[in-house]
């Protein structure tokens, strides 16, 4: 029997992560899910990167719309495009059997027209990036009048990258009498000022923030000047001929540099 199944949520979801072969929620996900899908709600949800927190706030959330409804009825930001890209699609798969209800994405560095074309469309779960919903919300092409759910995601994030003056301003705009859920690995002093302004008596509950994950990733570095760094790579491509990997660059001048200069010399 699925786990899943005793934590109240509907039977369409149940279904969605047997398929997906989800059936033993993690800690966050047994704690977190029973209080959400129940009751109306402020949360807080500690929990470390990598222990299921999409599950944890997607599954109830799904729950929570009215797919009758054809106005946005919950927004969920997210540090980054990559991340908010990932938590759409896992809401999307979650609530594959949840007929009717519609998610959309939306971050910087994508056309705003497409995005504002996709918005005149029925949706109901929007996933962004907080700059670009800030954009979409000045522009007038996003309403937030009717949402009844917050979801900040990876808040500490979000924060320590500069958001917190577009998290303010987007909180700003939403309902009073909306709920509030926010998810974090830890919570810094920046982030209890958040809760005390727009939470009304959260329940909190904290999983293991004190313990590392993936602790069987061994960390090596080495220090180059930057105008070695190119050959050092090579190096050790030829040194650990089994290797594969995935190199992250500063900026994307330096990504295309790298890649032209190893595909010049046979390095696929």
């Amino acid at each position: 029997m699925n786990k899943f199944s005793s934590l109240g949520l509907s039977p369409q979801l149940v279904q969605a992560l047997d398929e997906l072969g989800f059936d033993t929620p993690t800690e966050i996900q047994e704690r977190a899910i029973p209080s959400l899908i129940n009751d109306d709600i402020d949360f807080i949800g500690l929990a470390q990167t990598g222990t299921g927190k999409t599950a944890a706030f997607g599954l109830p959330l799904l729950d929570k719309i009215d797919p009758t409804k054809d106005h946005v009825q919950a927004l969920i930001l997210s540090p980054t495009r990559e991340l908010a890209q990932q938590i759409a699609k896992g809401i999307q798969e979650f609530g594959k059997y949840k007929k009717g209800v519609k998610t959309l994405v939306v971050y910087g560095g994508a056309a705003i027209t497409d995005q504002i074309r996709s918005l005149k469309r029925p949706t109901h779960i929007v996933v962004a990036t907080p700059g670009r919903l800030l954009d979409l919300i000045t522009r007038r092409s996003l309403k937030i009048d009717n949402i009844n759910k917050v979801i900040l995601d990876e808040a500490d994030e979000m924060l320590n990258m500069g958001f917190k003056e577009d998290i303010n301003s987007i909180l700003e705009h939403t309902p009073k009498e909306k709920n509030t859920w926010l998810f974090s690995a830890t919570m810094p002093p920046i982030i209890k000022r958040i809760t005390k302004e727009y939470m009304q008596n959260p329940i909190e509950v904290s999983v293991n923030t004190g313990t590392k994950v993936n602790e069987n990733i061994a960390h090596q570095y080495m220090i180059l000047k930057a105008s070695d760094k190119t050959e050092a790579i090579k190096r050790i491509m030829d040194h650990e001929k089994e290797m594969f990997g995935v190199i992250f660059c500063r900026t994307k001048i330096d990504t295309q540099t790298l890649a032209d200069d190893l595909s010049r010399v046979g390095y696929h």
